[in-house]
């Protein structure tokens, strides 16, 4: 099946890296910080996916939850601890450089990310030697699950749904890239995402 696949489609946090800044990091940090949990979630629901989608900056999105009163912190301080968060998988970014060397396909990152953590993390682990091209939503200004983001990246790189691998952590993702036609399974582990792309013919 290799044959026939020009690209693979993957997802970044939870697969290749931790997550950027997700309910554990946000705990860790309401420790550090000594913050209120039941102001802080709240003030995060109501502004995260804004800020994923590119309409608000990360400024923005600490002034709402963490610095609409008087710190004992900087801002700076809090966005030095939120990037350091983010640590790679080693074994999934040697296994796609790879394979990639191997057979050539196109990969690209289909991402639910904001502007600045996407760049520190693309320019931290050097991503950028290892993906195609990037469709992160707060540059496209969509999120997965919304259909149209997968669209687009199946326009993007010339690419027909048959001819695509989709990789994600999250079910739900993987199940509206399958309704479209992808070859697409859900990433648990080194072991299980290996199994399956040398399943469909991705071996090394």
């Amino acid at each position: 099946m290799s044959m026939h696949i020009k690209t693979i489609f993957l997802d970044i946090g939870s697969v290749l890296l931790t997550n950027g800044w997700d309910r554990k990091s946000r705990k860790l940090a309401l420790e550090k910080f000594n913050l209120n949990s039941e102001d802080f979630e709240p003030r995060h629901e109501d502004i995260f996916a804004l800020y994923e989608e590119g309409k608000a900056t990360l400024d923005y999105y600490l002034d709402k939850t963490v610095f609409y009163k008087e710190r004992s912190f900087s801002a700076d301080e809090f966005k030095t601890f939120m990037f350091a968060q983010s640590q790679p998988y080693s074994k999934m970014i040697d296994l796609f450089t790879r394979l990639k060397d191997k057979y050539k396909f196109k990969l690209v990152s289909v991402n639910n990310e904001g502007f600045e953590l996407s760049v520190y993390r693309v320019d931290k682990f050097s991503l950028d030697t290892l993906f195609d091209f990037f469709i992160t939503s707060c540059f496209v200004h969509i999120r997965k699950p919304d259909e149209s983001i997968f669209k687009l990246a199946l326009n993007l790189s010339y690419t027909k749904p048959e001819e695509s691998i989709f990789i994600d952590d999250r079910t739900f993702n993987v199940e509206t890239a399958i309704k479209l036609g992808f070859n697409a399974f859900r990433h648990i582990d080194y072991e299980s995402t290996k199994g399956e792309l040398s399943r469909l013919g991705f071996s090394g």
